[in-house]
C-alpha cells in the first residue's frame, strides 16, 4: 500500500524525523492562503499523486509569493500530472501540498527496505541525495552505505555513528542525522513498511537535518494490524479494478498485455503467464483467485478481466485441491451465464475430480462456444495465444 508525501511526513514527525512545516491545499486560494500562514520567503507547491518523478512532469514547484503560489496551484490541479512514472494520459491531481522552503547546504538519501537476501530490514544511506537511488547505484555505487537492522533491536548506536561518519557529518548534524537513522528504522519496524525512503534528507546552511520529502509503503499483508496505516488508503490512486479485487478477496495486478489470466496460487499464476510470454502471448493480469475458489469469486474474476478493454481472450489454469476441478468448471459455466464471453476462452483443469469437471464443460460447449478444453497447460497457452493472434 502507498500513502502520500504529506502522510508520509506526518509518520516522519510522529517518530521523530524532524520536516519542514507545510500545509495540505485543495485549492488555489487555499494555496495562497497556506503560503501566508507559513511565513516563509520561498515556499514549494508540490501534486500530491501516486507517483515519483513528479518534478520532472512539472508537479513540484517553487514559490515566493501567495499570489505566485495562487498561480501555480492552478496550472498543477488543472490537468492531469504526467510523470515517467505515470500511465501516458497522467493521473489527476486533486490535493497539493505547499511547504516551507529551507536553505540547503547539503542533499542525503536515507531509505529503508527488506533485504530479501539476508531476510531482514536494511538501512541505505547515500551522500548523494535528490536523484534516484537506482541512479546513484549505476553510477556511483561506492557512495551508497548498506546496514543491515537487527528486527528485534533496530539500529544500533554504533551502526548509526559509523554511517554518519562514511557520510561525513560532523558536530550537532552528526548527532541529528545518527537520531534521524534511528527514528526512521522505528517507524519503518513499527509500521510494517516495505519500503521507507527520505529523498532528500538536507543538511541546511544553519545546521538543521530535515527531511523534505518522503515515500512510504506497506506491506498489504500486515494493514489488519495497521489500522491507522490502512485508514491512509487513497483508494482514487489506485486502479479500479485492483480496489475491486480487493473487495472480493482476490488478488488482481493489472498488466500491459491482451490475454486474461485466472488461475488459483499465487505460483501457478505466475507459471502460467511465463508460459504465455513463451509462447509468444502477453498476459493481460495476475489474479490469483485463492485455494478455496468460490462460484462467488470465479464469476467476479472474470467481471474484473472482461471489464479491461485490451483483453481479447482469458486462460483459465486451475489445479484443483482444496475447490475440487468440478466446482470450478461448474462455476465458470455459470458464470459464462451470467458475464457472458465474446472473446476466446481457453480452460486447463487438473487435480481433484477432473474426469467429472471436464464432463462439464463439454455438455457447455453448445452455451459457450466461445470456449476451447485444453489437455494440459503447454496446450492451453498454445491455444489462447493463437486464438488470440487470428
Amino acid at each position: 500500500m502507498n500513502i502520500h508525501e504529506y502522510q508520509a511526513r506526518s509518520l516522519l514527525a510522529k517518530f521523530g524525523v524532524p520536516v519542514p512545516a507545510a500545509e495540505l491545499v485543495t485549492t488555489p486560494d487555499e494555496a495562497a492562503a497556506a503560503y501566508e500562514k507559513l511565513g516563509t520567503r520561498v515556499a514549494v507547491v508540490k501534486a500530491q499523486v501516486h507517483a515519483g518523478g513528479r518534478g520532472k512532469g512539472g508537479g513540484v514547484k517553487l514559490v515566493k509569493s501567495a499570489n505566485e503560489a495562487r498561480q501555480v496551484a492552478e496550472a498543477i490541479l488543472s490537468k492531469p500530472l504526467v510523470t515517467p512514472q505515470t500511465p501516458s494520459g497522467g493521473v489527476p491531481v486533486r490535493q497539493l501540498l505547499v511547504a516551507a522552503g529551507v536553505d540547503i547546504e547539503k542533499e542525503f538519501y536515507l531509505g529503508m527496505a527488506v533485504d530479501r537476501a539476508g531476510a531482514c530490514p536494511v538501512l541505505i544511506a547515500s551522500s548523494e541525495g535528490g536523484v534516484e537511488i537506482e541512479q546513484v547505484a549505476r553510477t556511483n555505487p561506492q557512495a551508497i552505505v548498506r546496514v543491515r537492522i537487527d528486527p528485534r533491536n533496530g539500529l544500533y548506536d554504533y551502526q548509526a555513528r559509523t554511517v554518519a561518519f562514511q557520510l561525513g557529518f560532523q558536530g550537532d548534524a552528526f548527532k541529528q542525522f545518527c537520531t534521524a537513522m534511528k527514528c526512521l528504522t522505528k517507524l519503518f519496524l513499527a509500521t510494517d513498511a516495505s519500503l521507507a525512503e527520505i529523498n532528500p534528507l538536507v543538511l541546511t546552511r544553519d545546521g538543521k537535518v530535515l527531511a523534505i520529502d518522503a515515500k512510504i509503503n506497506f506491506d498489504d499483508n500486515a494493514l489488519y494490524r495497521q489500522s491507522e496505516i490502512a485508514a491512509m488508503r487513497d483508494e482514487r490512486e489506485e486502479n479500479p479494478a485492483e480496489v475491486r479485487a480487493r473487495k472480493h478477496e482476490l488478488s488482481y495486478i493489472s498488466l500491459q498485455g491482451d490475454i486474461g489470466c485466472l488461475v488459483n496460487g499465487a505460483g501457478l499464476a505466475m507459471a502460467t503467464m511465463d508460459i504465455i510470454k513463451l509462447h509468444g502471448g502477453e498476459p493481460a493480469n495476475f489474479l490469483d483467485v485463492g485455494g478455496g475458489a468460490t462460484e462467488e469469486a470465479v464469476t467476479e474474476a472474470f467481471r474484473i478481466i472482461l471489464s479491461d478493454g485490451n483483453v481479447k481472450g482469458v486462460l483459465v489454469n486451475i489445479f484443483g485441491g482444496i475447490a475440487k476441478c468440478d466446482t470450478i468448471a461448474s462455476a465458470i459455466v455459470n458464470a459464462a451465464g451470467e458475464v457472458g464471453f465474446k472473446v476466446p476462452l481457453v480452460v486447463r483443469l487438473e487435480g481433484t475430480n477432473v474426469d467429472k469437471a471436464r464432463q462439464i464443460l463439454e455438455q457447455a460447449k453448445a452455451s459457450i462456444p466461445t470456449m476451447i478444453v485444453a489437455d494440459d497447460l503447454t496446450d492451453a497457452a498454445r491455444k489462447i495465444t493463437a486464438a488470440v493472434a487470428a
